[in-house]
């Protein structure tokens, strides 16, 4: 039967190529792990601003958390913002140097002291954030916010010359 249609039954393959599924994955843990790295920096931030209020902490430290801070924060900069990739290169460089040397001369005690009252800050900022009034609070703000922007635009309107 040369030639002849073969009437067999197909099951037709509608499972996504695997290069598609692949890049999704890909893009997502690298999502996943940029979400993390933000994490631990704001962990890290809160164990840094406990250490700063902490008793034990030497006034060197302290200088180092301030400069650190201010330079971030400064209007003058070596290198300013507003060029492209290298103006907010130099002030990851300053913060990840600052960081270095703040874990280097903060005494390691205080900086486990201060590890636990940045997971219990976290952990009540948490609890604060899923409370009900929390929430109500966001909706009401982000209400207030779109009214303000909708009657301001419906003013700007109103004021354009015809």
């Amino acid at each position: 039967m040369d030639g002849a249609p073969d009437n067999s039954t197909k099951v037709l393959d509608l499972s996504l190529p695997a290069a598609p599924v692949n890049r999704v994955r890909r893009e997502f843990a690298f999502i996943v792990r940029w979400r993390q790295q933000a994490q631990r920096i704001h962990s890290e931030a809160l164990v840094f601003y406990f250490a700063f209020k902490h008793p034990r902490m030497t006034w060197g430290a302290k200088l180092v958390a301030v400069c650190t801070a201010g330079y971030l924060f400064s209007p003058v900069q070596l290198i300013p913002n507003y060029i492209p990739v290298i103006g907010c290169l130099d002030d990851l460089l300053v913060v990840f140097l600052g960081v270095k040397l703040l874990h280097r001369i903060t005494p390691p005690e205080v900086l486990s002291e201060c590890r636990e009252l940045a997971e219990a800050a976290e952990l009540q900022m948490r609890r604060e954030i899923r409370s009900k009034s929390g929430v109500a609070a966001s909706v009401v703000i982000v209400a207030l916010w779109l009214l303000v922007g909708v009657a301001a635009s419906a003013l700007i309107a109103a004021h354009i010359p015809r």
